[in-house]
């Protein structure tokens, strides 16, 4: 274990294993006979404590003293003295058991059942403690348990928070110290107890405490990430916060004939909406919330017909989600060539919005924006637009003139509003640049990677503060030119540091609009029914993972192709998304696509050259944060008529996938999964399908 070789036995210890092994099974025997009997007497007890101090792990045997003490206790001779005698004895046997091994999950569990039990004196426990605690220091049984035991002691978190001093002052290399520290210093600050308030002052102190550990010695791990933890609770805003939305605020959408729309704050592409008069508004917050509905959101214009509601954007069903979206629904209303609505969305002006931490969300927002509808749209004659859509760089030109994107792109929409209190904005900045000040002069004497990784997170935490104190992805280069070091430096956690770039590369590209266009083109051969179709183009920069999509609502054609990503989590809020390019990536199975199912206005998908299919078992199943499982809502009887005669093991997932979505345009080929029996299935399952693979279908 833990790369030690192992060693083969010598003959006496091979006599001495084997003797055991059989007074083990003698024990057990006996000891199940007497479970499945239910007989709780001393014998029997004597024969199940021999059993648990040489086998602390066997649940079974535990819950058999349970239920014989519950006997003991339901008997009518159950006096105070007798029943301090016989949880004292169960308290011995387990102080026993764990002298055996006190990482035992079961005696430990069975000490907190016994002492909460009732009249078991506690005194004795932070002296067994201490005992344990010492021999090692960084038991997180013992941590877990001390909790327990100070809760019930009413032991002040003041008091714990001293032991904690203690404790690492005599070896600052505990894990279980720091984290108990951080649990107990969480709590003082939430409640401001006296000496904890404000909060910057007792943070200072802390990072003083943690420069001693990590500064001693940069190589051990501990102080890392009591370091790490600090620079949450820095930067961190506890109520949830609106950060984007789509339409943005001061935007003007062109709705023609109820089916099509342009305008700022989406982008300058027409688009056929998927259901005909309905008009998505997307609300995506900095924490999943739930409580969104016609209470706590108003929306006011004259285009409303009906009651709205509002539906959560969640890949595990969830009715707490990041992200929610409501349907306009404008179907009714005739086109005025210049008559222009006004629509007001408001929220936060009563309770209602709750965190799924617990805060509510407590920052009044107005979205504002017009809405215009026009003549109807003309429907292209048979046989024109019926062109399968390309992604070939030929196809696209640039967006050269700044003054072009003015309708394309939006950042800041409403940072005015929820910027948190500029006192504790300036406070975090200044404390965020120290601490990059300290960890600069650290890294300038020693390359130690774990002071690079905290760099780069300092740098990335003092780009995230509001613009009023940082210049938006400022540090963005050099938090990149860090994890490629790290990459190198650390090549175990390459995959890790490799996240964190792509994230922080994304970052930095959606961020301005200066940034971003340079993504953004036009086909050169659109109709005039759909100029100005813009793309945003983010293919091959070696991203292993998605993000930023706070700042993507309003993308409708997206190529992702010739990347590193295996999941594509998060992009189920793309709710206006038409059209999706994942080719030449890494997706190794169905899952990683788990949530396409949610956008429904998706109409042309390219996934070949993945590696789906080349797993006979999914191994990724449960690396993706919401995986397909059998609990899902299964349509086995249509399933199992579209499957006929082909594989159903194989072919379930894909169902999962396509049968919720509508598309006209898919691209699986290059994947292994994609034979012919899969295609013939897909045709099936998609029946609104008119190219496969670059096929016109009959």
């Amino acid at each position: 274990m833990h790369g030690r070789p192992r060693k083969p036995l010598k003959q006496e210890d091979t006599s001495a294993l084997s003797a055991k092994t059989q007074n083990l099974r003698s024990l057990q025997s006996h000891f199940l006979t007497n479970h499945h009997n239910r007989v709780y007497t001393k014998e029997a007890l004597d024969v199940n404590a021999k059993l648990v101090e040489n086998n602390p792990e066997w649940h079974t045997a535990w819950n058999y003293r349970k239920l014989a003490v519950q006997h003991f206790l339901s008997g009518p001779d159950s006096n105070p003295d007798y029943v301090k005698s016989i949880l004292d004895e169960e308290l011995r046997v387990v102080e026993s058991a764990l002298r055996k091994n006190f990482k035992s999950y079961g005696a430990w569990h069975h000490r907190k059942w016994v002492l909460s039990k009732g009249p078991s004196s506690i005194d004795n426990e932070l002296r067994l403690l201490d005992a344990f605690q010492k021999a090692d220091p960084r038991n997180f049984h013992a941590w877990n348990y001390r909790r327990f035991v100070t809760e019930l002691m009413k032991r002040s978190d003041e008091d714990e928070l001293k032991y904690t001093e203690d404790v690492i002052g005599a070896n600052f290399s505990n894990y279980s110290a720091w984290h108990n520290r951080s649990i107990l210093l969480s709590n003082l600050l939430k409640r401001k107890a006296e000496g904890y308030f404000p909060e910057e002052n007792v943070l200072k102190e802390e990072y003083e405490l943690v420069h001693n550990a990590i500064f001693t010695d940069p190589d051990d791990q501990s102080g890392w990430f009591y370091h790490l933890w600090l620079i949450d609770q820095t930067v961190k805003i506890d109520a949830p916060l609106l950060v984007s939305s789509w339409p943005s605020h001061g935007s003007s959408l062109t709705l023609q004939g109820n089916k099509c729309l342009h305008g700022s704050g989406l982008s300058v592409l027409n688009c056929t909406l998927s259901d005909v008069g309905k008009f998505p508004v997307i609300l995506y917050f900095s924490q999943a919330v739930e409580g969104i509905n016609s209470s706590t959101v108003t929306v006011k214009s004259e285009v409303l017909t009906g009651d709205l509601v509002w539906k959560p954007i969640s890949t595990n069903n969830s009715n707490t989600a990041q992200v929610w979206v409501t349907y306009l629904n404008i179907g009714d209303i005739e086109p005025q060539l210049s008559e222009t609505y006004s629509l007001e969305v408001s929220l936060g002006h009563s309770k209602g919005i709750v965190s799924s931490s617990g805060y509510h969300y407590g920052h009044p927002t107005q979205i504002s924006f017009k809405l215009g509808i026009q003549a109807a749209y003309e429907e292209p004659a048979k046989g024109q637009g019926e062109k399968m859509a390309s992604w070939n760089d030929n196809d696209f030109q640039s967006i050269e003139h700044y003054q072009e994107s003015e309708a394309i792109f939006s950042t800041d929409q409403l940072t005015s509003e929820n910027d948190h209190n500029q006192t504790t904005s300036i406070w975090c900045a200044e404390a965020i640049v120290k601490e990059i000040t300290e960890f600069r002069e650290l890294l300038s004497e020693s390359d130690c990677k774990l002071g690079k990784l905290t760099l780069a997170r300092l740098l990335t935490a003092l780009d995230s503060l509001p613009s009023t104190y940082a210049k938006k992805m400022a540090h963005a280069g050099e938090v990149i030119e860090l994890y490629d070091d790290l990459m190198k430096l650390d090549p175990t956690h390459s995959l890790y540091y490799k996240d964190k770039r792509s994230l922080t590369l994304l970052h930095k590209i959606t961020s301005t609009r200066e940034t971003l266009l340079p993504y953004c083109h036009y086909y050169k051969d659109a109709t005039e029914s759909i100029a100005g179709h813009v793309c945003l183009r983010l293919q091959n920069l070696s991203l292993s993972r998605i993000g930023c999509i706070e700042n993507l609502l309003w993308v409708q054609t997206l190529d992702l192709s010739h990347n590193e990503l295996q999941s594509i989590e998060g992009l189920e809020a793309m709710q206006l998304l038409s059209c999706l390019n994942l080719s030449h990536n890494n997706f190794g199975s169905f899952t990683a696509l788990a949530p396409l199912r949610l956008l429904t206005s998706l109409k042309v998908l390219n996934i070949s050259y993945n590696k789906i299919g080349s797993h006979s078992i999914d191994t990724r199943r449960y690396l993706c944060s919401s995986p397909l499982s059998h609990t899902e809502n299964f349509a086995w009887d249509r399933f199992e008529i579209l499957a006929g005669s082909f594989s159903a093991t194989k072919f379930w997932e894909a169902f999962l996938i396509f049968d919720s979505l509508n598309l006209t345009e898919l691209d699986i080929k290059g994947n292994e999964v994609a034979d012919e029996n899969f295609r013939l299935f897909l045709v099936k399952v998609l029946p609104s399908l008119k190219w496969l693979d670059g096929e016109k279908l009959c």
